[in-house]
């Protein structure tokens, strides 16, 4: 077994937070040495967490139209790594799904990520996910999101795919209009280029 095959296990059988999770742990994640995208997310949903497949929902299903790929790409690990920031349901609170743990982080992410050495593109998806991936930015969600250009091409922030920011697509239209074709763009480029 190699030394990331035995990573991978380690994490699958991770416990740190069992104590607050409410459905306990089931780390939810998608990794591969070749992935060349990688989505940093959140942490899973109740749905994500029900079925073991990141992103199998409604905010899995705008986040595939953003990106203009299927599903059969989307889920390939060879193609595409998902790393949530947590990757255990964290539980819902009075708006929504709690913060994922800052444990699992802490624990996992550097390790994971010193194996990804094919990546070409980031996509950063919330403000935890961007406090970690872009942690000189200070700014708001959508000041740090309207500013995309400045990481191009390696790495673009963007709000959650969630059905519960209807609101902020709407208040922020620049967003479909600009930034949406443009991350079409650089994704097939990534995918066609070593597909």
């Amino acid at each position: 077994m190699t030394s990331f095959t035995s990573l991978i296990n380690d994490v699958r059988a991770c416990t740190l937070c069992a104590e607050h999770l409410p459905l306990g742990p089931r780390p939810v994640f998608q990794v591969h040495e070749s992935a060349r995208i990688l989505i940093a997310g959140q942490a899973p949903g109740k749905r994500v967490h029900e079925t073991g497949i990141p992103f199998n929902d409604p905010s899995g299903d705008r986040l595939r139209a953003w990106l203009g790929i299927s599903r059969e790409t989307f889920y390939d690990p060879r193609q595409v790594a998902i790393l949530p920031m947590g990757f255990c349901f964290p539980g819902t609170g009075q708006s929504g799904d709690l913060p994922p743990r800052p444990e699992c982080a802490l624990a996992w992410r550097a390790a994971l990520l010193s194996y990804l050495k094919n990546l070409q593109f980031t996509l950063v998806l919330g403000q935890y996910a961007q406090a970690y991936h872009l942690p000189n930015e200070r700014a708001s969600l959508t000041e740090t999101v309207r500013a995309w250009r400045k990481n191009w091409p390696d790495i673009v922030p963007l709000p959650h795919p969630s059905p519960r920011n209807n609101l902020w697509l709407k208040r922020n239209p620049w967003f479909e209009e600009e930034l949406i074709p443009a991350l079409r763009a650089r994704v097939s480029e990534v995918l066609e280029r070593h597909g």
